[in-house]
């Protein structure tokens, strides 16, 4: 694509829909002038002569130098899923996780320090208390919606507040609006984990956060093919991010970047579908004599239903449930089942089923899973793309015989 036509398909999208974006937004043609978008596999490029090398290292002329910060078709993805997200610029990692020690490296130093909420994936607590904390970074823990434990936990050396809406896997809520006005009232930036929602049904930098991070492996990517990770926001905050993937390397391949691309084509009509489903699971579990108690933003009781309704077009596909008993009961649920996937994964079109307890929470302490309600009997599922009939039956397997 000539330069003369990029410039009118970004005026042609700039008042677009999000799933125009999710299917236009980003593309780089080449002169083979390919309709679906091509990858670049390839780990470094040719100059014209040894003045344009030059110019491309420094940075004076745009333009590829070395795949591990610059490759087309992962600046497609990034592109595309700024524009969908509402962001300046996007940086891609090598997996989630790499997003958010990307994120921490670029923007901290030792001696600062991040309030986080409790209620956040297992691994990044790890991440947070292990790692960052060997660097010099302190953490301060705090409950995700008790905003005066927030404002309490800010001292002159936080740079970031981090936390996931709705969370891993009891559904809390964050206000975002609250969030983002304690952010800038103290001078920090405001970190937003939405990998439950996607940009299809929650937009955090619209509530006012600075920083978005997405686990693409997730519903970017909704089939569990690919690891890779997202960072998002202004320009200025990007720019570090990327100086730090640049150097360290934890880059997005050109083929995840590819995958993720056409996974975010049809991201609207998927995470419509899981939401649907998701909800009439939810309902249908609060029915079941052997579940003591569900977790989900869309059940009207949920205490952060009406804020959710506020902040997000739907309720996501994740939910979780206590069964009534414990551990053992809770495995026998899991063992029961002969069609869902038995995985830590979510965001699939299969859907998954996990003790976090046991598995993506293992890591923490007891005490740490009390304070968050990560229980022995609690089951997390991430509804898929099947008929809601059959994920019914499958659960009731083990349900049944408790």
């Amino acid at each position: 694509m000539s330069a003369d036509d990029d410039t009118s398909l970004d005026r042609a999208l700039r008042d677009a829909g999000l799933a125009t974006l999710a299917v236009r937004a980003g593309q780089i043609r080449s002169p083979e002038g390919e309709h679906s978008e091509a990858m670049f596999l390839t780990s470094s490029y040719v100059f014209a002569n040894a003045a344009e090398a030059a110019a491309r290292f420094s940075g004076e002329q745009p333009g590829n130098v070395y795949s591990r910060y610059t490759n087309p078709g992962v600046r497609t993805f990034e592109q595309r899923i700024a524009a969908m997200e509402g962001a300046e610029q996007a940086v891609a990692t090598s997996s989630g996780m790499a997003a958010i020690l990307s994120t921490c490296m670029a923007l901290l130093k030792t001696g600062d320090h991040i309030v986080c909420s409790r209620s956040v994936f297992g691994t990044t607590t790890v991440l947070f208390n292990k790692f960052m904390a060997k660097f010099g970074v302190e953490v301060s823990w705090v409950e995700l919606t008790d905003l005066k434990a927030w404002e309490d936990a800010i001292c002159a050396e936080t740079r970031l507040l981090f936390l996931e809406t709705p969370s891993n896997p009891l559904c809390e809520v964050a206000d975002l609006t609250a969030l983002a006005a304690l952010a800038k009232k103290h001078g920090v930036l405001l970190v937003v984990d939405n990998c439950f929602c996607t940009p299809v049904l929650q937009r955090p930098l619209e509530w006012g956060a600075d920083i978005i991070i997405h686990s693409a492996t997730k519903y970017l990517d909704g089939q569990g093919r690919c690891l890779g990770g997202v960072v998002l926001g202004r320009a200025e905050l990007m720019e570090e991010v990327l100086g730090f993937v640049r150097s360290a390397g934890p880059t997005m391949s050109p083929f995840n970047a590819w995958v993720f691309t056409k996974g975010l084509e049809t991201l609207k009509l998927r995470m419509q579908a899981h939401s649907a489903s998701a909800m009439e699971l939810a309902l249908w579990l609060q029915q079941q004599p052997a579940v003591e108690k569900v977790f989900y933003a869309g059940l009207a009781e949920h205490p952060g239903h009406d804020l959710a309704r506020q902040q997000q077009s739907a309720f996501g596909g994740v939910l979780s449930f206590r069964v009534k008993g414990g551990r053992e009961q809770a495995w026998q649920v899991l063992d029961s089942t002969r069609m869902l996937s038995l995985t830590a994964n979510l965001g699939d079109a299969k859907t998954t089923i996990i003790h976090p307890a046991t598995t993506t929470h293992g890591r923490l302490s007891d005490e740490d899973k009390m304070q968050v309600g990560i229980t022995e009997n609690l089951i997390r599922v991430a509804v898929g793309l099947e008929d809601i009939a059959d994920i019914k039956a499958d659960l009731q397997r083990g349900l049944s015989a408790l």
